[in-house]
């Protein structure tokens, strides 16, 4: 069973002021957590959003607005 809240790549990207091709590089690259569907779209857990921001936010750089 899948609990919590799951952002599309879109929505990420619009939460984050930035584009959809820079959620997905974070993705490829592991920056972001997400799990990628067999269609090939991504999804991402509303906590793997959350622990993004607060490494950001604890490494001395403003968090991403």
């Amino acid at each position: 069973m899948v609990y919590g809240k799951w952002h599309m790549v879109a929505e990420v990207a619009e939460l984050l002021s930035v584009t959809v091709n820079t959620v997905r590089a974070w993705l490829r690259t592991g920056k972001l957590r997400g799990v990628k569907l067999p269609g090939g779209d991504w999804r991402v857990r509303q906590e793997d959003l959350d622990a993004m921001l607060n490494v950001k936010s604890r490494s001395g750089n403003p968090p991403l607005p």
